[in-house]
C-alpha cells in the first residue's frame, strides 16, 4: 500500500480490511513524509506500532 491510500483508509468512516503480517489492523494515524503509519490490531487496540505502509495490505 502507499502512503496516500494508507491516508485515505485512516480518514475514512468506512472501516477498511486492512492486514499487518496476517493480522486484521487499523490505522490511527499516517506519516506520508515517513512512509510510515501508526496502527493497532483489532485485537489489542492498546498495542500500538509504528510500521511501513508497504507492508499493510488493503484486502
Amino acid at each position: 500500500m502507499n502512503a496516500q491510500r494508507a491516508q485515505e483508509i485512516a480518514s475514512s468512516p468506512i472501516m477498511a480490511n486492512v492486514i499487518y503480517n496476517g493480522e486484521s489492523i487499523y490505522i490511527e494515524h499516517v506519516d506520508e513524509q515517513n512512509g510510515t503509519a501508526t496502527i493497532h490490531s483489532l485485537d489489542e487496540p492498546n498495542n500500538k506500532q509504528s510500521v511501513s505502509v508497504t507492508s499493510l495490505n488493503e484486502q
